[in-house]
C-alpha cells in the first residue's frame, strides 16, 4: 500500500514476517519506461525429446569432438539417464538428442574429464560416484565403472547424493543427504566427502542437513546449498573448508569412521543464535548467505559462477543459485572479513518453468537451467523444464553488490545513480533480522529491529553510496531497500529508472 504525502514523501507499508513498519521512500517522478526481466533476459524453452520426461537434475558441457563441432550438453535427469543435446548454442528448432547412459540412481552430479586414461564422464549417483564411456564411438557409453561407493544407502527417499566438478586437485566433493533428512541411519549421511582420483573416499565436513547443490566460486572455493529444517532456520548458501562442523549434529556419529577429522564437535545448544554458537564451537561455521525463507525462495538448489566474463551481463565473477520452490535464480556477491565468507543475495530471474535445480554456462555464454517440481512444489507449472536464458546486451539498473564497511554498508550499482536520489535518506530503509539456531523444524523470524538510515555518501564515479546505519548487529541479516534510487543518465537508457530490484539482503557474520 502506498500513501502519498503532498507531493515530497510516500511511505511504503511493509507486512513482512508479521511485523508491520513504515518505510520513507523520496518521492521521484515516474520513469519514461517501466524495467522488466525481459528487457535483459532472453528465456527460451529447450526442445526436449516428445515421449521422455526429461526431469532435468545435473548439466555438464561436453567440449567439442569431430562429430559434435560445437560440442555438446549433457543433460541427466532423476529417472537415470544421461542424454546429450547437440545444437543448443543455435537455432532451438534445430537441437538433436541422443541417449547416451541409462539405468542409473537419481544422479545429482555431472563432471567431464579428459584425462591420461581416456575421456570419462563422471556421474554423481545416490549410492556411488561413476565414470562412463563410449568405446565404440557410436555415441552410448559402453563401460560403467564405480570410482566410489564409500558411503551408506538405504532407500529412503531423502538420500540424495549432489556432486561437484573437479576441484584443482582431480578431486569431486559430495554433499550427503541425511536419512529422511533428520537422522544418520546410513554411514556419512549429513556429511561432505571428497573423491579422489584413485577413488578414495576423503571425509571432509560434518554437519550438513539436507542439500540441494554443490559448486565452486570462480576462486575455487566450495559451496553448497542446505535446506531450511532442524538446525537450519532458512536456507543458506554454505562455505565448505575441510574439517568444518556446518551446523547438524544428526552424522557426528560418523567420526570414529573419519581419519585425520579428530573428535566430534561439540553438540550446539538448540535455542540459541548462530552467531553466539560459532565463538562457543569453533569449528562450527556460520552460512556465507542467508536466503530469507519466502523472501528469498524457499528451497535453495544448484550453485554456479558467473566465469563468462561479461558475455552474460555485469554479474561476473558472482555465484547463481536456484531455487526450486520458486522457480528463480538468484545471485550472490561474496567477500571475507576476518576469514569468514559472508556477502549479499538479490534476485535475478524468475518465471521458470518448473522447479529450478541444475546450471550450466555454454561456451557463447548463455545460461541453460533445468529442473523438475516431482515431490517438490513449485511456482513453475511443469513438471520437467530445459531453459536457455540469453543476455540482450542491456545492463539492467541493479545493486550489483553490497559490502560491509564500518558503520555500514557500501552499495555498488550497475549503472551511476542519480545524485539528488542517492544522496537522500529517504530513498532508503533498512532492518535486521535473524532466525533462531534449534533441533525444531525451521524458524520464525526474530530479533527484528530497525536500522536507522543515518547518513548516505555517493562517491565520485556515481557507482557506489555509503550508506551509514544504525543499530548494525554481528549475526543478523540486514536488509536493505533503495526504492527511491533513479539512474542516473546512460548507454542503456536507464536514466530515471528505479532498480529492477530494489531489496537486497546481507548476512553480516563479522563486522569489519
Amino acid at each position: 500500500m502506498v500513501i502519498r504525502i503532498g507531493r515530497a514523501l510516500a511511505c511504503c507499508v511493509l507486512l513482512l514476517s508479521g511485523l508491520a513498519w513504515i518505510v520513507p521512500v523520496a518521492a521521484v517522478e515516474p520513469a519514461s519506461t517501466t524495467p522488466a526481466q525481459s528487457d535483459y533476459w532472453q528465456i527460451e524453452a529447450v526442445p526436449t525429446p516428445s515421449d521422455v520426461v526429461l526431469e532435468v537434475s545435473a548439466l555438464e558441457w561436453v567440449p567439442a569432438s569431430p562429430a559434435a563441432p560445437e560440442g555438446m550438453l549433457a543433460v541427466a535427469t532423476r529417472r537415470g539417464d544421461i542424454w546429450l543435446a547437440t545444437g543448443v548454442e543455435g537455432d532451438l528448432s534445430k537441437v538433436t538428442w541422443k541417449r547416451f547412459a541409462e539405468g542409473l540412481h537419481e544422479p545429482f552430479g555431472l563432471a567431464w574429464r579428459d584425462g591420461p586414461d581416456g575421456t570419462w564422464l563422471y556421474v554423481t549417483q545416490r549410492g556411488e560416484l561413476s565414470r562412463l564411456r563410449d568405446e565404440t564411438g557410436d555415441g552410448v557409453a559402453d563401460v560403467y565403472e564405480t570410482v566410489s561407493d564409500a558411503w551408506g544407502i538405504n532407500g529412503d527417499y531423502h538420500e540424495y547424493a549432489f556432486g561437484s566438478k573437479f576441484d584443482r586437485e582431480g578431486r569431486i566433493w559430495i554433499v550427503l543427504c541425511l536419512t529422511a533428512s533428520t537422522s544418520s541411519d546410513a554411514p556419512f549421511r549429513g556429511w561432505c566427502v571428497r573423491v579422489a582420483e584413485d577413488g578414495t573416499m576423503i571425509p571432509t565436513c560434518s554437519g550438513i542437513r539436507s542439500p540441494g547443490g554443490i559448486g565452486f566460486g570462480c576462486d575455487g572455493e566450495v559451496y553448497y546449498t542446505d535446506n531450511q529444517g532442524p538446525w537450519n532456520g532458512s536456507c543458506s548458501l554454505k562455505h565448505l573448508v575441510p574439517g568444518d562442523f556446518m551446523g547438524n549434529p544428526a552424522g557426528n556419529k560418523w567420526y570414529t569412521q573419519a581419519p585425520g577429522m579428530g573428535s566430534a564437535p561439540e553438540e550446539p545448544k538448540s535455542g540459541s543464535r548462530i552467531t553466539a554458537e560459532t565463538r562457543r564451537i569453533p569449528r562450527l561455521r556460520p552460512p556465507a548467505v542467508v536466503f530469507p525463507y519466502a523472501l528469498m525462495g524457499q528451497s535453495a538448489a544448484g550453485i554456479l559462477c558467473d566465469s563468462t566474463q561479461g558475455r552474460f551481463g555485469p554479474f561476473a565473477g558472482q555465484l547463481f543459485v536456484t531455487d526450486n520452490s520458486h522457480s528463480m535464480v538468484m545471485r550472490c556477491a561474496l567477500e571475507t572479513i576476518h576469514g569468514v565468507k559472508q556477502g549479499g543475495c538479490f534476485p535475478m530471474l524468475a518465471g521458470l518453468r518448473s522447479g529450478s535445480l541444475a546450471e550450466q554456462f555454454s561456451p557463447g555464454g548463455r545460461l541453460f537451467v533445468g529442473g523438475t517440481n516431482r515431490g517438490w512444489g513449485s511456482r513453475g507449472p511443469g513438471s520437467f523444464a530445459l531453459e536457455r536464458v540469453t543476455w540482450t546486451g542491456r545492463t539492467p539498473f541493479e545493486i550489483r553488490a553490497i559490502r560491509a564497511i564500518a558503520g555500514g554498508f557500501e552499495l555498488e550499482f550497475t549503472h551511476p545513480v542519480d545524485p539528488a536520489t542517492a544522496a537522500d535518506l529517504r530513498s532508503y530503509a533498512a532492518r535486521g533480522f535473524t532466525y533462531i539456531y534449534q533441533s525444531a523444524y525451521g524458524s520464525p523470524v526474530v530479533d527484528n529491529e530497525p536500522c536507522p538510515v543515518q547518513k548516505a555518501e555517493p562517491t565520485a564515479d556515481g557507482r557506489s553510496v555509503r550508506l551509514m546505519l544504525g543499530n548494525l548487529r554481528e549475526g543478523m541479516i540486514h536488509e536493505i531497500r533503495a526504492a527511491g534510487i533513479r539512474a542516473a543518465a546512460s548507454a542503456d537508457g536507464a536514466a530515471g529508472q528505479p532498480l529492477l530490484h530494489d531489496t537486497g539482503w546481507y548476512t553480516l557474520n563479522r563486522l569489519p
